[in-house]
């Protein structure tokens, strides 16, 4: 490979998705119109100069009307046929009026989802991947910063599931 001088940004897309579960344990899925095959856990892409942790709490809230708090990360998955990077993350449901995203969301709910029923739920395997390792999880330091002049915004070094500093 040859430098060429020009550079080019990549194009990859970035989402993001979220273990969420309640008081009870049980863990919030959605059934999305244009793969109504499968639960999920909610999600969606990350839009321009929005951080992941905004993203993650912005599509929960769309898809279910779901308010949370967000705990860590809990996976980087990249889907190398359509070039998207997911950051999974795990939180915790804080309020919110369950409902359906007009045009996207079919159903939402909580369900008492485990690793022994996770096929009666989730049929996609790239997606029980994701969900199985939300299940147990093992936190990724995560930061958010600037630079020119460095400034760091939030910090969370993935030793305990606590929320992430700088929440909203």
């Amino acid at each position: 490979m040859t430098a060429t001088g020009v550079y080019a940004p990549p194009r990859a897309i970035v989402s993001v998705t979220a273990y969420i579960t309640n008081e009870a344990g049980e863990v919030l899925l959605v059934r999305n119109l244009h793969r109504g095959d499968t639960y999920e856990m909610p999600g969606g892409q990350v839009e321009n100069h929005e951080s992941i942790l905004d993203a993650v709490k912005r599509e929960v809230k769309e898809e279910t009307g779901a308010d949370v708090t967000i705990d860590g990360i809990t996976g980087i998955y990249q889907n190398i046929s359509s070039h998207v990077l997911c950051v999974a993350f795990r939180g915790t449901y804080t309020g919110g009026e369950l409902r359906p995203q007009e045009g996207e969301t079919a159903e939402v709910g909580f369900f008492p989802l485990t690793r022994d029923n996770i096929d009666s739920y989730i049929k996609r395997e790239h997606f029980q991947l994701r969900t199985l390792d939300a299940m147990d999880p093992h936190y990724f330091p995560h930061a958010l910063y600037k630079v020119r002049p460095y400034e760091l915004i939030s910090r969370y070094d993935g030793n305990a599931p606590s929320a992430l500093s700088g929440q909203n």
